[in-house]
């Protein structure tokens, strides 16, 4: 019986896929380098290896892999997330804060869209615009998995004792209680 490529080429993607939720980026990339056409299958393939090198703290290697899967597709959130998480790494925050941005032009009805752009903006010490979005996310948070994670998010520090801060988080809380 002959052996399918793609059949085996998919069976080694769910394996580097699988390797990830295990916390097991080198094996990931191994299985990942052994692809024998990788191009039928880029922004899979982009994109896994962009969050095997993240796991490994390769934040350099992990945004080139997240921009070639951007370039395979321009619109996906997870490759837009992981350049920013990239560039926020890397102290270009700047270039995170923008990536979000496009990020928000395709998916403004993704909270977390919303929240890591407030997440962004507290550490660039933009409180008015950080605060604009945390709000506009925790209202559409509607799971409130967001307002959970604020306590240790550490990205809000320089806001945490902030009164416009505390004020904005009590009134989120109240409403959704």
């Amino acid at each position: 019986m002959p052996i399918n490529p793609d059949k085996v080429r998919a069976r080694q993607i769910r394996a580097a896929e699988g390797y990830l939720a295990l916390g097991m980026p080198d094996h990931a990339l191994r299985e990942l380098d052994a692809i024998a056409d990788p191009s039928l299958d880029l922004f899979g393939i982009w994109i896994f290896r962009g969050e095997a090198l993240r796991m490994k703290l390769e934040h350099r290697l992990a945004l080139d892999a997240f921009r070639k899967a951007h370039l395979c597709s321009p619109t996906e959130l997870t490759a837009l997330m992981g350049m920013a998480w990239c560039f926020k790494r890397i102290d270009q925050l700047a270039q995170a804060i923008d990536t979000m941005k496009l990020a928000y032009q395709f998916h403004k009805m993704e909270p977390v869209v919303l929240y890591n752009l407030a997440c962004y903006y507290a550490l660039a010490g933009e409180k008015e615009n950080a605060l604009s979005w945390l709000g506009r996310s925790l209202r559409m948070d509607h799971d409130h998995k967001l307002l959970s994670q604020i306590p240790n998010e550490s990205d809000f520090d320089l806001l945490r004792h902030d009164v416009d801060f505390q004020h904005l988080l009590e009134l989120i809380s109240s409403q959704k209680a």
